[in-house]
């Protein structure tokens, strides 16, 4: 059975190294992705990333394995703000990042005063093993997507298109040698076989021809990350900072699966507050150089579930080698065009595993279906999640994971409120229960 690298061990350079770019691949295609939908400079993104990552694990007194990365739920909101000119107004944008990373340091200055007691009040096991289920649940239609496994959201797109036997091939043996490789290596190269799945699709890709070698070959070794100075600009503002409670959700509810997969409680310590406070300050730095806003990443979180390697040092060393990657155009432009069935292949894997995160805590917690309150919260938690459902509240819109964590957090407080007032059924249903097995 393979050991656990725990939180707070030190690994040897050369299998440090290997661990840490295994996390540095894994992220990478999704972190990028956001600047150049925004088209921003990719290697800001990665030194912002980097730095972010490093001061987010200082924060936190290094007990916190977590990468921060660049934020999806940004997309809509600031495509809002840049529209027609998004050179010109990705600096109103930056403004407002940095507004969105105050009110993460707030929130955590109120949780560190009011406590993490809520957390056990909030989510019980049958909501937080449904909302975890769901980070994964949520992520893998985007890994079925990225394998070229779904049709696009263009209707007219879709009427013509047919799976690309190309871009299936190199998903399904990416997948794969990960999946295999997890069961049949051996020592070293079990840990690593995430990375070593990587590089195999990414030889098949070149093989196959769909690797953009000039995009390599054209960037210049070394380069400078380019600066982008925020703007204040109201409007920007009250459009993008609605969607700091869809990420504060997020992140508590990647908090809660890292601190499952670790086995260690890590909202009580280091604390919530101080990890909310490492992404804001990190989110309000990238915003006063022209970045984008981080949150903790459901990749690498699948990684440490997959590998056992939580070590909190193979985390910053990837943070390390996205700073160093972030002044030179070359290998930024290597890593950033791996061919996106690579990445689709192995992050089904990675989202897949995160599911079944969720379901481990169902197991482990045991989990009592036969009460109506779990059933209740544990399957509105996943029908809100899985369904479509959505709120639109201006250019925020509440959907997926980010709902489903609000409705199963409200349900399972108005359930406790119940059982304190002492109108729940299922509370007299025990007490009649116990009366008839004490006679």
């Amino acid at each position: 059975m393979q050991r656990e690298i725990q939180v707070n061990e030190k690994l040897p350079f050369g299998p440090g190294f290997l661990l840490s770019l295994q996390h540095l691949f894994a992220m990478f295609g999704s972190t990028v992705l956001v600047p150049n939908i925004f088209g921003v400079d990719p290697g800001m993104i990665l030194l912002m990333n980097g730095i972010g990552t490093l001061l987010y694990i200082f924060l936190c007194k290094g007990k916190i394995p977590a990468y921060l990365g660049s934020s999806f739920a940004f997309i809509a909101p600031v495509s809002i703000v840049i529209a027609g000119n998004p050179a010109e107004n990705y600096g109103k944008a930056l403004g407002a990042f940095i507004v969105t990373g105050i009110i993460f340091c707030l929130i955590a200055l109120i949780i560190k005063y009011a406590g993490t007691r809520w957390i056990d009040f909030a989510f019980p096991p049958a909501v937080m093993g449904a909302v975890i289920a769901m980070i994964g649940l949520e992520l893998v239609p985007v890994a079925a997507d990225m394998s070229g496994f779904l049709p696009p959201s263009d209707p007219a797109e879709a009427a013509n298109w047919s799976m690309d036997p190309t871009t299936i091939t190199i998903s399904l043996v990416t997948l794969g040698v990960t999946v295999f490789g997890s069961i049949l290596f051996r020592g070293f190269p079990k840990i690593i076989h995430i990375l070593i799945g990587i590089v195999t699709g990414y030889a098949l890709s070149f093989a196959m021809g769909i690797v953009d070698t000039e995009k390599i070959t054209s960037a210049s070794f070394f380069s400078s990350p380019q600066i982008t100075t925020p703007e204040w600009d109201l409007a920007a503002v009250f459009t993008i900072i609605p969607v700091a409670i869809v990420v504060i959700v997020e992140h508590i509810g990647h908090l809660l699966v890292t601190s499952n997969i670790v086995g260690k409680d890590l909202s009580k310590d280091p604390g919530l507050h101080r990890s909310l406070l490492g992404n804001g300050i990190s989110t309000i730095l990238s915003g006063f150089v022209g970045s984008t806003p981080n949150t903790t990443y459901g990749e690498n979180i699948g990684v440490m579930a997959l590998t056992k390697v939580y070590s909190v040092r193979v985390i910053g060393g990837a943070a390390v080698i996205a700073i160093l990657l972030s002044f030179s155009g070359t290998f930024s432009a290597i890593v950033a065009n791996i061919p996106r069935p690579v990445m689709g292949g192995v992050s089904m894997l990675l989202f897949g595993v995160i599911a079944a995160s969720g379901l481990r805590i169902f197991v482990e917690q045991r989990v009592d279906f036969s009460k109506a309150s779990n059933m209740i919260l544990a399957t509105l938690v996943l029908v809100v999640g899985i369904s479509g459902i959505s709120i639109k509240i201006g250019n925020t819109e509440l959907k997926g994971m980010a709902l489903a964590t609000i409705v199963g957090v409200l349900l399972a407080i108005l359930f406790k409120l119940f059982d304190i007032l002492g109108i729940s059924n299922e509370k007299a249903d025990e007490q009649t229960a116990a009366e008839k097995t004490a006679n």
